[in-house]
């Protein structure tokens, strides 16, 4: 059974933080509200898009549903026409993601983006990536770090917890993966300190590191399926 990575997209693929802080601005500024810095975004975002508008806005606004539910479609409208003004993979990412697929990883994407934002920024950074599942924030499953989500693209890739492996950069997918009865490797370049990322199995600080650790993972599954001795 091939073993099947499940990767998070915001701050573990590519940095996707100038164009949400950007579009998250400009909808507060359009309603005269205070705007932030883009370092104050890195603690916003994880959650999905209502949460970052929520914890964007001023407390008071935050707790008015239907002023939420109106900001959220000012700041959907402006992301969705300038998703890809910054966004850029990390360093190394393109090439890992290469050399994971063409030596027989299995690839998914589980995020908590809104769907549509999900599906084009794989498909424009990462063309010709056979993954099994872009998944994002849809009506179908609820959001990390419910499990469902892992569970699903599973499924759909016919493997098992026993050869899958999530790949995040937040308490969030350390809890999801955890949910998921999976091992969660923890990457150290995206959104969130260092110090929420020690639960996680494996931290990578580099792509390299990232690189070796599933490799290796991949070799010794390959040195059992090989070894008629083996358990």
């Amino acid at each position: 059974m091939e073993k099947l990575v499940i990767f998070d997209l915001d701050g573990t693929l590519l940095n996707t933080i100038a164009d949400l802080g950007n579009a998250a601005n400009h909808t507060l500024k359009e309603l005269g509200l205070p705007q932030h810095t883009l370092d104050e975004y890195r603690l916003m975002v994880g959650n999905g898009m209502r949460k970052l508008v929520m914890r964007a806005l001023p407390h008071d606004k935050a707790s008015d549903d239907t002023f939420v539910d109106s900001t959220l479609a000012k700041f959907l409208e402006y992301y969705a026409e300038h998703i890809d003004v910054y966004t850029q993979p990390y360093p190394g990412i393109p090439e890992l993601i290469s050399a994971l697929s063409t030596k027989g990883f299995k690839l998914a994407v589980a995020s908590n983006k809104i769907q549509a934002g999900a599906e084009r920024l794989i498909a424009k950074f990462f063309p010709g990536i056979p993954f099994v599942a872009v998944m994002g924030n849809t009506p179908d499953y609820p959001l990390k770090p419910d499990a469902a989500v892992v569970e699903y693209i599973m499924k759909k890739a016919g493997t098992d917890r026993d050869h899958t492996v999530m790949v995040g950069d937040s308490g969030t997918d350390i809890q999801t993966a955890q949910n998921a009865g999976i091992p969660i490797i923890a990457v150290s370049w995206g959104f969130r300190p260092r110090h929420e990322l020690t639960a996680a199995n494996y931290i990578a600080d580099t792509t390299d590191a990232l690189g070796s650790f599933l490799f290796a993972s991949l070799l010794k599954n390959d040195a059992k399926r090989n070894d008629p001795n083996a358990s």
